[in-house]
Formats: structure tokens, sequence, C-alpha cells
């Protein structure tokens, strides 16, 4: 299925009280290091969560994405690495109607998982590759909203927008039916390689040897284990990413002694002044030392 013939997405306004996440199914999932073997100067890689991320100060946007597209020619073939655990779907929505135009050929190699977000992006390839290793997943708008009674039924109302140009974005490309497709919505579905080869969501294996898994640098791995283990304490995502914002600043700001101190061996940056949602974030920090002296 030629992009040429994939609808383009509609360019809704982004709402300010709605804010597209990940569930933490996916975020376990996802290995970032999963990488291509080689790349060329016609590639584009996605390798992060789509939109951007405050925190890392990184992500794949719109705007890098058009960047790089311009970089490489609007009449060059392309070819579009992804291992994503998707993001903010008005910034994949974007950036799949880039590709989609793009006058070039695009190759898709799905490398790892595009899910969420990334898998719509994916679809905008004339081409879809996927390691037999790799994974498509699709589901609805996985969001959180604030404001009143009326606030929250426009969210819902908005998102609902987006759903249902996926589902066009993925009926297209496949062939399934409109129901077919709400369904595996609903679900939270996930594709290896052969299913999505055989519902329509990619065209043929990638080649084992264009895929690589690198080693994750020691500080992200930690970082990464330790959202992990936060996690599981229920502690929303957001929250956690303000937690570590804050440690990550004091840490900055502190002068580090040249030997631990022996009255305080698990001593860390204080996060007492942080204020979450509940007002817990002496809870937090303390249930943060516990888990890194108990893990």
């Amino acid at each position: 299925m030629s992009k040429r013939n994939m609808p383009m997405a509609p360019k809704a306004l982004n709402k300010p009280n709605v804010r597209f996440d990940l569930p933490e199914s996916v975020l376990n999932k996802w290995q970032s290091n999963i990488k291509a073997s080689a790349e060329s100067d016609n590639t584009i890689s996605i390798y992060e969560e789509i939109g951007y991320d405050w925190w890392t100060d990184g992500g794949v946007t719109a705007q890098r994405i058009a960047s790089a597209l311009r970089y490489i020619g609007e009449d060059q073939d392309v070819i579009v690495n992804i291992n994503s655990p998707g993001g903010d779907l008005f910034e994949g929505l974007a950036i799949y109607n880039l590709l989609r135009a793009h006058q070039g050929k695009v190759t898709v190699r799905v490398l790892g998982v595009a899910a969420s977000a990334a898998s719509v992006i994916a679809m905008a390839g004339d081409e879809i590759q996927i390691a037999r290793a790799g994974f498509i997943m699709i589901h609805n708008c996985w969001s959180y909203a604030v404001g009143n009674q009326h606030d929250m039924r426009e969210a819902a109302d908005y998102l609902a927008t987006f759903d249902d140009s996926a589902n066009d974005i993925y009926r297209t490309r496949t062939g399934l039916d409109e129901k077919e497709i709400t369904r595996m919505l609903d679900a939270e579905t996930w594709l290896s390689g052969s299913k999505a080869i055989e519902n329509g969501f990619a065209d043929e294996y990638l080649p084992s040897d264009q895929v690589e898994t690198s080693e994750e640098p020691p500080a992200q791995a930690a970082i990464r284990k330790l959202d992990q283990l936060l996690a599981k304490q229920n502690i929303p995502r957001q929250e956690r990413r303000k937690l570590f914002q804050a440690i990550k600043a004091d840490t900055h700001n502190a002068v580090v002694p040249s030997t631990p101190s022996a009255t305080q061996p698990n001593a860390m940056p204080n996060a007492s002044t942080i204020t979450f949602a509940d007002g817990s974030a002496s809870k937090i920090s303390n249930s943060l030392k516990g888990i890194l002296t108990n893990d």
C-alpha cells in the first residue's frame, strides 16, 4: 500500500489541558538500546518518545522531522528507523503527514517497537519492514486531562477525533474493517513481526543484520530501573519526572564532599520541597531512599 493512497491526518489544535502520555505496560516493554547497525545520510532515526520531553530535553517532534526531510531533499528517498514507545499522538499525526507528503520513497524499518503514536508514524511508509523480534502496538489515545466536568467531556471528544483518525489510517493500510481495528484499539493489541505482516501492518521482515543492541549507558540504565521501581509504588509518571528533575537540579547545585559521610551512608538530595498532587512529597522521598537501600 503506497503512502500516496493513505489518508491525511486531521490538523487539530493542541489543547493545553490535555496531555498525551504512555501507560507503564508500554514503557516496560520498550528496549531503548535497540538501534540500526548502520545509517546513511538519508536516514531518519526515531529512537525516543514522540513529542518534546522537557525532562530530557529530547523527544521526536514534527519540527525535528521537517528539518531532517529538508536536509535530505524533498525528492530523495528516505529510510525511517523506528524503535519508540510512542507518546504525543498530536505530534505523531503531524509527523505522519510530513512523511506521507514527502515526494521521495519512504521506507520504514521497525527495529524494536513501534507503539502508540510511533505505530501511526510507521504507516506513512511506502514500504514497511519489521524485525522478526519487533512489535507494532496500537491502542486508543492514552492521556490525562485537568478541569471541570465540561473540560472532561470536551477532552473525551477531542481524543475521539484522534482515535477515529488513527482507525482510518490503520484500516486503509491493512484492509481490515473498522470494527476489527476498533476491537484491536480497545484491547491494546501487540503485533509480533509475523502478525504485523499477516495483518497488513508491515510488508516484510527486516534482515537481522540491520539491527543491533547497544549497551545502555550506566546512568540511563539506572534512571530507567529507578523509574520502574517507583512506578511499582503507584507514583504517577509525571510526578516521578518532577522528582527526578528536582534531584537533578539539586545535584548540580550541591557541593559534593571528597568522602562519603559516615553518618549518612544513604544520603540523597532532599526532595521534600516538591509539591505533588496529593501532598506526599516527603513520603515519596522516603520511599525513594528505601527502594535504593533495599533493592
